[in-house]
């Protein structure tokens, strides 16, 4: 005789199995939803309502997942942060001098955020209209991270005695703001941004000339980062 436990038809391990799946597909809708809200709107501008009406599910069915936009807004930070973490300090811990940890923490930068404009956009849109800090855990993790990397380098010898917090929030500053205006030109650039901000890390002002690149105008720019 199966003596195997049922529930509403299924073996109940079954139904657990399918009541988790669900819940991680409802959430990760929330996330999606929130992402183009945010992106479209800012975060100032945008409400849990018009999260809600921009995914399938039901409008109780957010505060399941979610006791507010901000708890929304910090998981896609945090879900950004991991995603992009682990390849920039895999990048770092490769380099064998100034140059190569400098030049690979803004090129793989660049390239992630070229690869996935819409989070970017998000950040970067929700931020610009409500001077909101994202200090996240993730987020606070990933500079510590860099700033970590900074001393393991100027220990190897890789960089001067310099002040490693200040370095940190000079690459943290660079990057996020030369990423914004890369989204700005059509085609983006990865290269082109990584080549200016490490010039300018590298050298100084004087060095910068040596980052123009030819074949990409400086002037033609466009309203939409998209």
């Amino acid at each position: 005789m199966d003596a195997t436990p049922m529930k509403n038809g299924l073996p109940r391990a079954a139904a657990s199995g399918k009541r988790e799946q669900t819940k991680i597909q409802n959430r990760q809708l929330i996330l999606d939803a929130a992402r183009q809200v945010f992106a479209d709107l800012g975060y100032g501008a945008a409400t849990v309502r018009d999260i809600i009406r921009a995914t399938p599910l039901a409008s109780g069915t957010f505060y399941n997942y979610f006791k507010s936009k901000e708890e929304v807004y910090q998981a896609i930070r945090d879900e950004v942060a991991l995603a992009i973490r682990p390849r920039l300090h895999e990048e770092r811990a490769k380099a064998t001098t100034v140059e190569e940890f400098i030049t690979c923490s803004f090129r793989t930068f660049f390239e992630y955020v070229s690869d996935d404009r819409l989070n970017f956009r998000t950040i970067r849109h929700s931020a610009d209209n409500t001077r909101m800090r994202v200090d996240t855990p993730e987020v606070i993790a990933g500079f510590e991270e860099l700033r970590a990397d900074i001393e393991t380098a100027i220990a190897a010898g890789l960089f001067p005695p310099v002040d490693p917090d200040f370095l940190m929030a000079a690459i943290v500053g660079v990057a996020f703001e030369v990423a914004e205006r890369m989204l700005w030109r059509q085609p983006h650039d990865p290269a082109a941004a990584a080549d200016f901000a490490a010039n300018l890390f590298l050298g100084g002002v004087r060095a910068l000339p040596l980052a123009q690149r030819p074949d990409v105008p400086t002037a033609e720019v466009t309203s939409d980062a998209a």
